[in-house]
């Protein structure tokens, strides 16, 4: 999982070698709408397609061409600033209408579409991601990457936090032990790099968790005790005991098994799967990210442990590109993907693309 390198996947020993983002057209990403604008109201939504630049940078040129603040800017997710991307954004305009687009766009900037909206453009308002992603300078057996895609396609992967997640060189765990750490050697953070830093510590005890589930392979079976998580949603529900309605709906990917996003209260699982739970985030380390986590009044959640790609394709441009596409939920990484095929090195910057 995401904080260290591995040399096998779920699935047994890697099956490539690769590049990934030689150039911002070979990580193509385009938000799935959750909605379609109202056609009316005092907020602008702006479809956009980027590429060289980050979304807050793009926020800013918006806010900047429309003269509001920049809290007046909405977007539905982060997107990575060595990609081509395409995303949505809002502007609250009300009463006046839009200074002339052409006076927004740039090198690497161009509105696709523009329509009226009643509500600003919220975080996570969207139904997911669809990638087009280019490997290039493929080392490996063409049968066995293909085996292993359609084992990908076909059962999922493990759903774990991206790297971009802990920062560079995967700093944000430290920090957040810094900030944690009581009495006068605690650090103190801004609200957005505070919530950055509780994330990033939730976000490494369940990729810890994760890879124990891994190891043992039981991500995508589950185990005694477990709590389902319902395919597309937060809710969750169990321990209950196994049978064919759970094997049933498990198969059909209707349920999956979960992990602990850490917090106050008492975990929900039981038996064999809190033991696993409790062990794997029992060294000093995890102890200090959970106690911190608890202090900062974060609750106890769950996340899904592997998410399934969907409408998943592959093609070689040539000999040496691979060429895969699928989409992916809210929150799930397409480092994730790539992941359970080898070692897919970025080309662009040490640090993973967004989801």
């Amino acid at each position: 999982m995401s904080e260290s390198a591995a040399s096998s996947t779920a699935f047994g020993p890697q099956v490539l070698a690769a590049r990934i983002r030689v150039s911002p057209e070979d990580f193509r990403v385009e938000e799935i709408d959750a909605f379609e604008a109202s056609g009316d109201g005092e907020h602008l939504l702006l479809t956009v397609e980027k590429r060289g630049m980050n979304t807050g940078f793009v926020a800013g040129a918006i806010a900047r061409w429309a003269g509001v603040q920049e809290l007046a800017v909405g977007f539905a997710g982060q997107k990575d600033r060595h990609a081509v991307t395409v995303q949505r954004f809002s502007v609250q305009l009300p009463g006046r209408e839009a200074p002339e687009l052409a006076l927004l766009e740039q090198d690497g900037l161009r509105v696709l579409a523009q329509a009226r909206h009643r509500r600003k453009l919220s975080r996570g308002a969207l139904d997911g991601n669809r990638f087009v992603l280019v490997l290039r300078d493929v080392q490996g057996d063409r049968t066995a990457i293909e085996a292993r895609l359609a084992q990908v396609a076909a059962r999922g992967v493990p759903n774990a936090f991206g790297d971009q997640r802990f920062g560079h060189g995967g700093g944000n765990v430290g920090k957040a032990l810094a900030m944690f750490a009581q009495g006068p050697r605690g650090k103190r953070m801004g609200r957005e790099q505070r919530s950055m830093l509780l994330s990033a510590a939730r976000s490494a005890l369940f990729n810890r968790v994760l890879a124990a589930r891994v190891a043992d392979g039981s991500w995508e079976r589950g185990l005694e005790g477990e709590v389902w998580m319902l395919d597309g949603s937060r809710s969750v529900f169990g321990p209950e005991p196994w049978g064919e309605p759970l094997a049933q709906r498990l198969a059909a990917f209707d349920i999956h098994p979960s992990g602990p996003l850490w917090g106050r209260g008492n975990l929900r699982s039981e038996g064999a799967c809190r033991a696993l739970e409790l062990a794997a985030l029992d060294d000093e380390t995890s102890r200090s990210l959970r106690d911190g986590l608890e202090r900062a009044g974060l609750e106890q959640e769950r996340r899904a442990l592997r998410v399934r790609p969907d409408a998943m394709a592959w093609d070689w441009p040539d000999a040496g590109s691979l060429r895969v596409s699928f989409s992916l939920p809210p929150g799930s990484y397409a480092t994730s993907v790539l992941e359970q095929l080898g070692a897919v090195t970025d080309a662009a910057s040490p640090v993973a693309a967004d989801s």
